[in-house]
């Protein structure tokens, strides 16, 4: 053999040696990408779809579980041999709300045209908000881009939180009357894009929303939607508890309503929104509303007398009550004008209330007792008994009973921080009298991290019963207005007496209700499904500035 065919013969070789060398690397590299998606699934999931896509310019290796989607960029071997590994990309499929089948169409085509890809809509976290973003997955094989499209679509149908139809209410009233704005624009194109089905009222009264609840098929639907501000909210929430009653035959026992409530913020201060949101944000709410985010949510029961008077969340009396009196004269104002009106008011004319305030401090075992309670009143009365009830005598100027945080911008941290959605109590606030300028001192703190409940005059309960027995309304004439508000200094005011059978304001949700004798609050665990996510703290955007 001469020396050139010996040549010819090494350097093909040496290419062949190369060419195994490149495929053993690249089988490599395979294996070291697919342990490494293996690693990051669990181990009892399997890749259902694998296939390449274009994500922006680039081809994507693109694996499907049933709880993810992963992609890989696929670069090219360097020259010298080097493997450069990627991070994957990862989409939990808990956060694709749709799935589209992507075309080019010419304009004015309504249907048909060139299959480009499958795009997957799906919910970004930005702190407490939810926004809406796409992923675009490009590959113009119309066969395989619907293979895709099948399978995703039926993994999320398989997701059986996420409601399909849902009966929606809306509140034209509620602050500057934006409600049907906001269902339009924010709210209503994201439920079409997850192929939600909505049945909508516009309320025309107060009550109208409870009067549709009792007679309306609700098991046509998956869930109910409110869009307005707290006082829809509780009417809502307590239509559905009401509702829940009659169908289990249940008159005396509060029964949980079967399904869940959406709240789409559109009030002026939107506490339980923000409670179970974070956020005042309506798109954050519909988006933990077609995701299925549920919460299971602590009620409470007003009664006077053994007549119920409604289900809520929280009731203010004294302070909180007087200056919803006051906001109420003023309709007419934007709300935080009419707030800030209302608080300087009310602080003028600051005045005690002289109770009898007996309270039920809740034990660990409260949720649990709930949850196997007897559907026997009597022997709930007895079991009651048998608790050992803390009653006090005195002056004071506030008494809140809330059995969630109720929180909201100009209270980050909540109304009553040291309560949660579903802890199975309440929290009850007790602000005996004191000076206007100490009381103005506790009022400024809910504005800040913490500190307004430590002065003396200031005590906090946990709490799964309260009952508060008012002896003495103050009420003032106009003269009496006038005078008060000529009055200078910090000095301690005692109650006017006012003449038998008046009627004690009450702030319930933020709906001022009347009831001229005491009031008995239970706390009843877990009693509604929400919507949402609980969150520690809301995001703080506007502070008060009257105090």
């Amino acid at each position: 053999m001469s020396e050139a065919e010996e040549e010819v013969r090494g350097d093909r070789n040496e290419e062949e040696e190369k060419k195994k060398e490149k495929r053993r690397r690249s089988r490599k590299k395979e294996k070291q990408e697919q342990r490494q998606v293996e690693e990051e699934e669990p181990r009892s999931e399997c890749v259902l779809l694998r296939g390449i896509f274009k994500l922006g310019k680039k081809s994507h290796d693109v694996l499907l579980t049933r709880t993810r989607l992963t992609w890989t960029p696929i670069i090219p071997e360097t020259p010298t041999g080097e493997v450069c590994m990627m991070q994957p990309g990862v989409l939990l499929l808990q956060d694709v709300f749709a799935v589209k089948v992507k075309r080019r169409r010419a304009a004015g085509q309504q249907s048909g045209g060139a299959v480009l890809g499958v795009a997957l809509f799906y919910c970004r976290r930005r702190g407490r908000r939810l926004e809406e973003d796409t992923l675009h997955l490009h590959n113009a094989s119309a066969e395989h881009t619907h293979t895709w499209y099948n399978t995703l679509s039926e993994l999320l149908a398989g997701l059986s939180t996420r409601p399909r139809y849902l009966k929606v209410f809306i509140n034209p009233c509620s602050h500057k009357k934006e409600a049907v704005h906001i269902y339009r624009e924010h709210v209503a194109p994201l439920f079409k894009m997850a192929d939600v089905r909505t049945d909508i009222t516009v309320t025309e009264r107060k009550g109208h929303a409870l009067s549709v609840m009792k007679e309306c098929k609700l098991d046509e639907y998956d869930g109910v939607v409110c869009v307005g501000g707290d006082g829809s909210v509780a009417e809502l929430c307590h239509a559905l508890v009401l509702r829940a009653q009659l169908d289990a035959d249940s008159p005396e026992d509060p029964v949980k309503p079967v399904l869940p409530l959406g709240i789409i913020p559109a009030g002026s201060t939107d506490v339980v929104s923000c409670s179970v949101h974070g956020v005042r944000d309506p798109v954050t709410a519909a988006l933990h509303i077609v995701l299925g985010h549920l919460q299971d949510v602590d009620m409470c029961s007003f009664s006077s007398h053994g007549q119920l008077v409604r289900f809520g969340f929280s009731a203010m009396f004294g302070f909180g009550a007087q200056s919803l009196v006051q906001a109420e004269k003023k309709r007419w104002m934007p709300s935080s004008r009419r707030r800030e009106y209302a608080l300087v008011k009310t602080l003028a004319r600051l005045r005690p209330e002289d109770c009898q305030l007996s309270f039920l401090p809740a034990k660990k075992s409260t949720r649990e007792r709930s949850e196997h309670r007897d559907q026997n009143q009597d022997q709930d009365s007895v079991s009651e008994a048998e608790e050992s009830w803390t009653t006090n005598q005195g002056l004071y100027l506030s008494i809140s009973v809330m059995s969630i945080p109720c929180l909201s911008s100009h209270a980050p941290r909540g109304l009553a921080p040291n309560t949660s959605l579903a802890n199975g109590s309440a929290e009850l606030i007790a602000v005996g009298n004191t000076s206007r300028s100490e009381f103005i001192k506790h009022l400024k703190r809910y504005n800040s991290s913490s500190g307004q409940f430590s002065f003396s005059f200031v005590e906090t309960h946990t709490v799964s019963a309260v009952r508060i027995r008012p002896r003495l309304l103050s009420a003032w004439s106009e003269e009496e207005e006038s005078e008060e508000e000529q009055e200078e200094g910090d000095s301690k005011t005692t109650p006017i007496i006012q003449s038998e059978g008046a009627a004690f304001p009450w702030n319930m949700d933020g709906e001022l209700v009347e009831i001229p004798n005491e009031v008995l609050v239970r706390v009843h665990p877990r009693l509604i499904t929400l919507y949402g996510e609980e969150v520690d703290e809301a995001e703080s955007t506007v502070s008060c500035s009257c105090i």
